[in-house]
C-alpha cells in the first residue's frame, strides 16, 4: 500500500467531492444573494416585499422560503423581518409554514456548510465561528440548541454552523431545532398578523418577546443559565 505524503494527504482532505459540493453550495447562496440585491427586485424591504408577491402570485411563497433558508446562511438578511412581514401578508399560520420550511432547510444547509469546510471559512463568511462542547453528551447540547431556537438569543446561522463544525449529530440537531424553531417563528408570523387586527395584541406580544430576548442573554451571561458558557465557546 502506497503511503501518502503529507502535502498530498492535505489535498485529498481539502479538495473531496463533500468540500466540492459545500463551496458550490456556497457559491450558488452568494449568487442569489447578489441578485436579490437588485434594487428592481427590492425584496428586502417591506414595501419591496409585498409588491414582489402581488407580483409572483403562486410563486410568491417559493421564493420566500428561499430567502428565509439564505437567511440563515447568509446572516445580513433578515430572516426575523421577513417572518414578521409574512405573517402581515399571508396570515400567521401559512406564513409560519413556509418560514418554518425555509428556515429548516437553511440550517441543514449552514450544518453541511460547518461540517464540510470548517471553522476558518465559517469565520470568513460571518467574521465569527462557534463551538460547541460535547463533553456533557450530545443530548445535552441538544437540549443547548432547541432553547436557542426557542429564544432566538443567539444568532441562528452560528448556531447552525457551529453544530456542524462541531460533528453534533445530525438527527439530534435537526429535531432540536425543528421543534425548537416553530414556537418562536409562529410567534413571528403571529406578531406580524396581529398588527394588521389587533395593534394592543402585537405590542403586547412584541414586549414580552423584547424582554425574553433581554432577559435571557442576561442570565446567560451574568449566572451561566443552561451551563450554555461551559458548552458554547464563540471566537
Amino acid at each position: 500500500m502506497t503511503k501518502l505524503s503529507p502535502k498530498r494527504r492535505l489535498k485529498r482532505v481539502l479538495f473531496n467531492r463533500r468540500n466540492g459540493i459545500a463551496f458550490g453550495i456556497l457559491l450558488v447562496c452568494f449568487l442569489i444573494y447578489w441578485w436579490i440585491q437588485n434594487p428592481h427586485l427590492d425584496w428586502l424591504t417591506t414595501a419591496g416585499f409585498e409588491r414582489g408577491v402581488k407580483q409572483l402570485g403562486a410563486w410568491a411563497p417559493f421564493l420566500y422560503i428561499i430567502l428565509i433558508a439564505l437567511s440563515v446562511v447568509i446572516s445580513p438578511i433578515p430572516g426575523a423581518a421577513l417572518a414578521v412581514v409574512a405573517g402581515a401578508v399571508w396570515g400567521a399560520i401559512l406564513a409560519g409554514i413556509y418560514s418554518i420550511i425555509g428556515g429548516f432547510i437553511g440550517s441543514l444547509i449552514a450544518y453541511f456548510l460547518g461540517y464540510s469546510l470548517g471553522r476558518s471559512t465559517v469565520k470568513a463568511i460571518t467574521g465569527k465561528a462557534i463551538y460547541f462542547s460535547q463533553r456533557r453528551g450530545e443530548i445535552y447540547v441538544g437540549w443547548i440548541i432547541f432553547i436557542t431556537r426557542l429564544l432566538p438569543v443567539l444568532s441562528f446561522d452560528l448556531i447552525s454552523y457551529g453544530a456542524g463544525i462541531s460533528g453534533l449529530s445530525l438527527p439530534i440537531y435537526a429535531i432540536a431545532t425543528l421543534l425548537g424553531m416553530i414556537p418562536s417563528t409562529l410567534l413571528l408570523t403571529y406578531m406580524g398578523s396581529a398588527f394588521t387586527v389587533s395593534l394592543p395584541l402585537a405590542i403586547a406580544f412584541t414586549t414580552i418577546f423584547l424582554a425574553l430576548l433581554i432577559v435571557v442573554p442576561w442570565g446567560m451571561q451574568k449566572h451561566n443559565w443552561f451551563g450554555m458558557r461551559d458548552v458554547i465557546r464563540i471566537d
